[in-house]
C-alpha cells in the first residue's frame, strides 16, 4: 500500500478510514492513524542506533489536536537528535500532565467505553455527563492547574472542605433561558472526591503516577438516601394527583409518577420504557438496558392496571409518549413540582419514590435480596436470566409492596385518567 503523505489537519484526521495512516508533509516521521475502532492516534517514527522506534503521542482529542501533536512530535524528534530516548520523553511528559488534562483523558476514555463501573459495565452517557459537570464545576476550578504528580492527600482534604463550604458555588446564566446553580455542600464534596478517586485510579493504571492521593481521605457521610415517604405523605400525594387529574393535568405525567411509586424504577427507565418491554403475560418489564445492564422488573397488579389503561399510539413505541412524534414524555419534573406543591410536600425528589418503594418492602418484612431483585440491582439482574421460576418469589413481594403503597395513596393510586383511553378504544 502506497504511503499517504499530506498535511495533517483536523479535516484530514476526521476523514481517516479504519486502518488508514497518514504521514505529515511538514514534519518527517509524524503521523496519525485510525484503528479499526473510531480512535485516531498521533504517532512519531524515528531511528535510534540504527533501530526503528515508534512513539505514541496520544489519541485525538483534548489535549491532542493536529497542532499540539505536531509540536509534541517536534519536541520528541529534537530530543532524539540530542541523544534522548523516547521512553524517557514519554515519562517526562506524564509527569508534566495537569489535573485538568488528566480529566480530559479520563472523560475521553469513558466516552469510548473503556472506563467501567463497579458493575463491570461501561459508564452510561448520563453518568459521564454528571462526571463532566463535577469536573467543570468543582475539580478544574480548584485543582485543574496542578500537576498530577504534585497532588497530595492534604490537597484532597482541602478540596473536600472547600467544596463543602461552597467555595465553588456559582449561579450563572447559561443561555436565554438557562441557568446553572452550583451550591456545593457536604454531599457534593463527598461524591466529587469519589469521582476524583476514580480519576486518580485511572492515572495509576496508566502509569501516570504511582499512587492515589484520595486514599485514606475521610469523606463526609452521604445522607442522600436517608429520607422516604410515609403513608401520610403518600396519602397527600394521592389526593393531590386526583385533584390535578380532574383539572386537566397531563395523564401521562401522572401515570409516570404512579409507575415510579409502584415499581421502584429510575426516572429514565420509566420515561424511556417501550411497549415492547412490557410483558403482560408474565407481569413484568423486560428492560434490555438500564444503569446496571439488562434487567427484569416484576410488577404488582396496581402497576399492571395503570399500564393496561394507557393507549398505544400507532407511530410511537413509548409507553409514555411525548408531544413530538416518536419521542417519549419530557417535562416530568415540572409535573412533579406541581403535584408536590398541591400536596404541600416540598422536599421529596422523584428519586425519593424509588427509596420509598424499598422502604415499604423493608417495613413489610421482606429481605434485602428480594428488595434488590425488585429494584433491579446488579446481583438480581445477573441471576434472574428472565426465568419465570426466579420471578415467582419477587412477584409476591411486588404485590405486597404495591398493595401497601396503593392503600396509602387512597383513590389517587391508579386514578381515573386511564379510563377514557379505554373508552375511546385507541391502540
Amino acid at each position: 500500500m502506497a504511503k499517504k503523505t499530506r498535511s495533517i489537519t483536523l479535516e484530514a484526521v476526521k476523514a481517516l478510514k479504519a486502518g488508514d495512516i497518514v504521514w505529515d508533509a511538514k514534519v518527517a516521521g509524524f503521523a496519525v492513524r485510525r484503528q479499526q475502532s473510531d480512535a485516531r492516534t498521533y504517532l512519531v517514527k524515528t531511528r535510534i542506533k540504527n533501530k526503528q522506534r515508534w512513539f505514541t503521542i496520544g489519541r485525538h482529542g483534548a489535549p491532542w489536536t493536529p497542532d499540539t501533536a505536531r509540536k509534541e512530535a517536534l519536541r520528541i524528534l529534537g530530543g532524539v537528535v540530542g541523544g534522548q530516548d523516547p521512553a524517557s520523553i514519554r515519562d517526562q511528559n506524564k509527569k508534566m500532565l495537569t489535573v485538568s488534562e488528566l480529566c480530559d483523558l479520563y472523560l475521553r476514555e469513558a466516552e469510548s467505553g473503556k472506563i467501567l463501573t463497579r458493575f463491570g459495565e461501561p459508564k452510561k452517557a448520563s453518568t459521564i455527563s454528571t462526571d463532566r459537570g463535577r469536573i467543570e464545576r468543582h475539580i478544574n476550578p480548584l485543582l485543574g492547574d496542578r500537576q498530577v504528580k504534585d497532588v497530595m492527600p492534604e490537597d484532597v482534604k482541602r478540596f473536600l472542605h472547600d467544596v463543602a463550604k461552597g467555595k465553588t458555588a456559582v449561579d450563572v446564566k447559561t443561555g436565554p433561558r438557562g441557568r446553572a446553580i452550583v451550591a456545593g455542600g457536604r454531599g457534593t464534596a463527598t461524591r466529587t472526591v469519589g469521582l476524583l478517586g476514580g480519576i486518580f485510579s485511572y492515572a495509576v493504571d496508566r502509569g501516570i503516577r504511582p499512587d492515589n492521593p484520595t486514599r485514606g481521605v475521610k469523606r463526609f457521610p452521604d445522607k442522600r438516601e436517608e429520607r422516604f415517604l410515609t403513608p401520610a405523605d403518600f396519602r397527600k400525594l394521592g389526593d393531590a394527583m386526583l385533584a390535578a387529574e380532574s383539572e386537566g393535568e397531563s395523564p401521562y405525567g401522572l401515570a409516570a409518577i404512579r409507575l415510579l411509586m409502584l415499581t421502584g424504577c429510575r426516572k429514565s427507565e420509566i420515561l424511556t420504557l417501550k411497549w415492547a418491554h412490557v410483558d403482560f403475560e408474565s407481569g413484568c418489564l423486560r428492560m434490555p438496558d438500564s444503569k446496571t445492564g439488562r434487567k427484569v422488573v416484576v410488577l404488582g397488579t396496581p402497576a399492571l392496571d395503570i399500564l393496561s389503561g394507557l393507549p398505544r399510539l400507532k407511530f410511537n413505541p413509548y409507553v409514555l409518549p411525548g408531544k413530538k412524534q416518536g419521542r417519549h414524555l419530557v417535562g416530568l419534573p415540572r409535573v412533579w413540582q406541581r403535584i408536590k406543591k398541591r400536596a404541600e410536600l416540598n422536599w421529596p425528589t422523584l428519586h425519593i419514590l424509588r427509596h420509598s418503594f424499598a422502604s415499604y418492602g423493608a417495613g413489610s418484612g421482606l429481605g434485602l435480596p428480594v428488595i434488590g431483585k425488585l429494584l433491579g440491582h446488579q446481583s438480581a439482574a445477573t441471576t434472574a436470566r428472565y426465568a419465570k421460576v426466579d420471578l415467582d418469589p419477587a412477584k409476591a413481594a411486588a404485590e405486597r409492596i404495591t398493595e401497601g403503597i396503593t392503600a396509602a395513596l387512597g383513590n389517587g393510586g391508579i386514578g381515573t385518567a386511564a379510563l377514557p383511553f379505554r373508552e375511546r378504544g385507541e391502540g
